[in-house]
């Protein structure tokens, strides 16, 4: 049986997205057939429309979500019918080098469904980080869903479903790739949504310094809501000059550049401490290049890292994150700013290119 709903879709690069007729087939071996419930509107969505991540136009959009499982195919176990999910987009191999060392968190081998979703005209689509959650059902292997156990009201499921991507890259930034330990300073460079997020996740990991850098203040307002105790406005003040008075004059324990610029990295390596730890989460633009002093990086030691997805493993950290939201202790709630329709995507991404929301999410 093929399924006639609606989607988002990008048709060619830079053009705006239309709303479109899609065709979703049922699932086959290892695949999952899900209705999607919410699903946020992230700034890789709008790398696609630029033809940043890859020229496989027309792409269907869409990947932070939730969803109830409709139909499995053949073979799977990892969910039943009727299932609430949070979608990934880390469905992991258990075969690659990464996973047979124990590190699945790292999967150089993910994979999606295996079936294509189309347009009316039989046109393959290129599903978003293998997801395409801008549609009333969209089609992905079993493994790219996570169950929710438990019940969550209605109005919840845009929270969580934020935990599929941007989310997840901050908070596991902070708590999976710099590993903080209770009672560390953390500074954030950038405080859209996933900087935010890192500063939440600084604040559930336990550290009692947390300060958030910016240029804009109403972004500062609401990093100190979700866990700074600190906050820079990077246009009036020096930066690192103001994260080492902070902190004795040390320097950071954990610094996460949340941006991806050369100006914002530099900075974020001269604010931390000796044997402190740099994190790069924010995506840079393909090509981009930064110089370093090569005595400087031995001499501080440490460590540079980049943050893949937080590095996350979603069968792990999802549910203890909702957890960590049902008890109070993260408030997920606070990165939903607006709720939205379908047709309201193209509108999303000039309030997000704007600096004006942390998330809009798509209801369906």
């Amino acid at each position: 049986m093929t399924h006639r709903v609606q989607g988002v879709v990008a048709r060619s690069k830079n053009a705006p997205v239309t709303v479109e007729t899609i065709l979703v087939p049922d699932p086959g071996p290892g695949e999952a057939l899900v209705t999607v419930l919410t699903s946020g509107v992230c700034q890789t969505d709008k790398h696609y429309v630029a033809g940043g991540v890859s020229d496989d136009f027309p792409f269907l959009l869409g990947h932070e979500a939730t969803g109830i499982v409709e139909a499995v195919g053949d073979g799977v176990s990892e969910v039943t019918v009727g299932q609430k999910v949070i979608l990934n987009w880390r469905a992991v191999c258990g075969q690659c080098r990464a996973c047979r060392k124990g590190q699945p968190q790292y999967c150089f081998d993910t994979h999606n469904a295996t079936q294509k979703m189309t347009l009316e005209d039989g046109t393959e689509l290129t599903a978003a980080l293998g997801i395409g959650a801008f549609a009333e059902k969209t089609l992905v292997a079993a493994g790219q869903c996570t169950p929710i156990d438990g019940d969550l009201a209605d109005e919840q499921n845009a929270a969580v479903g934020l935990l599929g991507c941007g989310l997840m890259a901050g908070i596991g930034a902070v708590l999976n790739t710099g590993e903080v330990e209770r009672g560390e300073s953390v500074a954030v460079f950038g405080c859209g949504g996933v900087g935010t997020a890192a500063v939440a996740g600084a604040r559930l990991g336990g550290a009692t310094t947390i300060v958030a850098v910016d240029v804009a203040d109403d972004k500062l307002e609401t990093a100190r809501k979700l866990g700074a105790t600190h906050t820079v406005n990077s246009t009036t003040e020096d930066a690192v000059a103001r994260i080492r008075e902070i902190t004795g004059g040390f320097g950071a324990d954990l610094v996460v550049d949340a941006v991806g610029i050369p100006a914002t990295y530099r900075q974020a390596f001269e604010a931390r401490d000796l044997a402190g730890r740099v994190v790069l989460v924010g995506v840079p633009e393909p090509g981009t290049t930064i110089t370093l002093p090569l005595d400087e990086i031995f001499g501080r030691g440490g460590s540079l890292k980049s943050a893949w997805y937080g590095d996350a493993l979603p069968s792990r950290d999802f549910p203890m994150l909702v957890d960590q939201y049902r008890m109070g202790r993260l408030d997920l709630d606070a990165f939903v700013t607006e709720r939205i329709g379908l047709g309201d995507v193209e509108a999303a991404f000039d309030k997000m290119s704007n600096g004006t929301v942390l998330r809009s999410v798509v209801e369906l």
